[in-house]
């Protein structure tokens, strides 16, 4: 049966329950616990990630490049299913580019963007033939003298910071003043430069932000990045061979949100081909998503070891928090605090219900992965699930912090 214990605005496009355990992979998840053999775990499932890929290309016209943005969760395995899946790789990092390669992906299918890549990162890169979003004039000039020193021309293309914001975005990447690509109205002087320059340029990244549930916010901001990407090919030193309009689609996290109606952004997408192949005729558009690929598909889980009542209040204590799942407790930009999806995984069909807060074993009171919500009654050795965790999970968590183990991660 579908997930129907969720909390309504939680009902889940991936994950069943047979009897009282939540189904991950076609496992119950106590066996799959048990397959662990430890916990906390992060668990992503490849049925799910590849029926998501697939939603995509349905929707979304056969000429767009679908790119799967690294960051949103690097695990080598996941990268190794996913690649074959997309026609390119995204990466933050030398250590991401690392593991796109090592996956066996073809450095033309990888770019590279970042505010502050060392000279070291340029030159690796530089080296294994990726192509490079420059994000500032003096990080191009780096680029060419690593080219010059390396004998390889670097593959080039500008992070243009534009002149507008995506609306309802979670995280606005782009629009005012930021640490993010080169100001629109800077572009046409820098592109005139590049015509003179020893570099192979591979077009434009307009990106303006991020976790979006308004189909017509993201299509709107798409139509504004091919009208400026057709304004500054003017100045470009040859046709424009790529322009990555970004992704932001979102998923659902919190009471009231809905997901993103990924049919009218593939109808809004197809408008946008249709005004590029007549402004950008030689210009293929790529789109790269990341939490919108992985994020639903993924489960992080930890287990109850003490149960305490103060003052009143119930509390969960798990094996797992903040040092493992930043995002889930709140800490990772969320300027309210809100709940997660969480569940009771091996008592989802339990009646009765309790309001619970479940905290993780660290010394602080950010260490809190659900305040005050109704859940089945739980007691030690129960397994408490987040949801919605397979993007911004582990590697966007202080592991560090307070020296406790890591989480293993699985790809069922």
């Amino acid at each position: 049966m579908a997930l129907r214990n969720l909390p309504q605005h939680c009902d889940h496009p991936f994950f069943d329950v047979a009897g009282d355990c939540l189904v991950v992979g076609g496992m119950k998840l106590t066996q799959l616990a048990a397959s662990v053999g430890r916990t906390p775990f992060y668990a992503y499932s490849r049925e799910h990630i590849s029926q998501r890929i697939a939603e995509l290309r349905a929707a979304l016209p056969t000429s767009v490049h679908l790119h799967y943005a690294m960051k949103a969760n690097p695990m080598p395995a996941v990268v190794a299913h996913i690649g074959p899946q997309v026609d390119g790789l995204d990466v933050a990092s030398v250590r991401e580019m690392h593991i796109a390669l090592d996956c066996g992906v073809a450095p033309e299918r990888i770019s590279f963007a970042g505010p502050g890549k060392t000279p070291d990162e340029l030159a690796q890169a530089v080296a294994a033939g990726i192509t490079l979003n420059v994000e500032s004039e003096t990080e191009l000039q780096r680029l060419v003298r690593c080219g010059e020193r390396i004998g390889r021309r670097p593959n080039v293309a500008i992070r243009v910071n534009p002149d507008f914001e995506l609306k309802s975005s979670g995280m606005k990447m782009g629009g005012g003043a930021k640490q993010f690509g080169v100001d629109a109205e800077r572009v046409p002087q820098m592109l005139k430069e590049m015509g003179k320059l020893p570099v192979t340029f591979q077009g434009f990244h307009i990106f303006s932000g991020s976790q979006n549930l308004s189909a017509a916010s993201i299509t709107e901001a798409q139509h504004k990045a091919v009208a400026l990407a057709a304004r500054l090919a003017a100045d470009a030193p040859g046709p424009v061979p790529a322009l990555n309009i970004g992704g932001g689609l979102g998923i659902p996290y919190f009471p009231g949100e809905k997901p993103v109606d990924l049919a009218a952004v593939g109808a809004g997408l197809h408008e946008v081909c249709a005004i590029a192949a007549h402004e950008l005729p030689q210009t293929r558009l790529m789109m790269e998503l990341g939490r919108y690929i992985v994020g639903e598909a993924g489960i992080y889980v930890c287990r109850i070891i003490d149960r305490k009542i103060s003052r009143g209040q119930v509390f969960l204590i798990t094996d797992g928090g903040l040092h493992h799942h930043l995002s889930a407790s709140g800490n990772f930009g969320q300027v309210i605090r809100k709940n997660y999806p969480v569940v009771i995984g091996d008592a989802m069909s339990a009646d009765e219900r309790e309001t619970v807060s479940v905290v993780g074993p660290l010394c602080t009171p950010l260490d809190l992965l659900a305040d005050r919500v109704a859940l089945p009654r739980a007691d030690i050795d129960n397994l408490v699930v987040v949801m919605q965790s397979g993007a911004y999970g582990l590697s966007a968590s202080p592991l560090g912090f307070l020296s406790h183990p890591a989480p293993a991660e699985v790809l069922i």
